[in-house]
């Protein structure tokens, strides 16, 4: 039986030390910029990894490394969404929130409009923060919420809609185990009424 031959080549060309030094300190940065920015992330946060993260800020910035794990524990917060009501032009009202449990499906939908309301929300001071301050954070987040106010008159063929910001109340471990728990309000701040033609009355 003839032989048959091999496209396989007999001698694998070995790395030189310096080759595998340079690799290996590549796949450590890297792996480091994926590790350090939760570490790094809102209190309660690593000092060590605050520091450590500082010369790596430009790489985390340029691949976007930057997300908030640290989002879902150990200490996530309260969450938000944003509470909506559409008025159309024959005066019917429609009303939801995003995201919605109920109406947003596949979970997928849910977590990417979960995420529009977190993405708004540190940018909104509350309602009873001074004027200069909640003036000076308009011009972050309104461009934001115009943004879904557009989408929202679009998909209920709404001539205008009316928003809000809902931070839930997140009780403490104490208040749950008590024997009569307090109120547990959430608080809520308007995000002002936008028209179809785009422009809005803001709070």
């Amino acid at each position: 039986m003839p032989a048959v031959a091999s496209s396989t080549p007999a001698v694998l060309r070995a790395w030189s030390p310096a080759a595998r030094v340079a690799a290996s300190l590549l796949i450590a940065g890297y792996l480091a910029a994926v590790v350090l920015p939760p570490l790094a992330g809102p209190p309660p946060a690593s000092e060590l990894a605050t520091r450590l993260l500082q010369p790596l800020r430009p790489l985390v910035g340029a691949v976007y490394l930057g997300h908030g794990y640290r989002f879902f524990a150990p200490d996530p917060g309260p969450g938000h969404s944003i509470r909506w009501t559409v008025e159309q032009a024959d005066g019917t009202r429609l009303s939801g929130s995003l995201p919605d449990r109920e109406a947003d499906w596949p979970r997928l939908l849910y977590h990417r409009r979960f995420m529009i309301a977190e993405k708004i929300a540190p940018l909104v001071p509350p309602a009873d923060a001074p004027a200069e301050v909640r003036r000076a954070a308009r011009a972050d987040w309104l461009p934001l919420v115009k943004g879904v106010a557009g989408q929202l008159l679009e998909r209920h063929a709404g001539a205008r809609v009316e928003l809000a910001l809902v931070e839930h109340y997140l009780p403490a471990p104490e208040e749950l185990t008590a024997a009569e728990p307090g109120p547990m309000a959430d608080l809520v701040t308007p995000l002002g009424a936008y028209a179809r033609a785009g422009e809005g009355r803001g709070p």
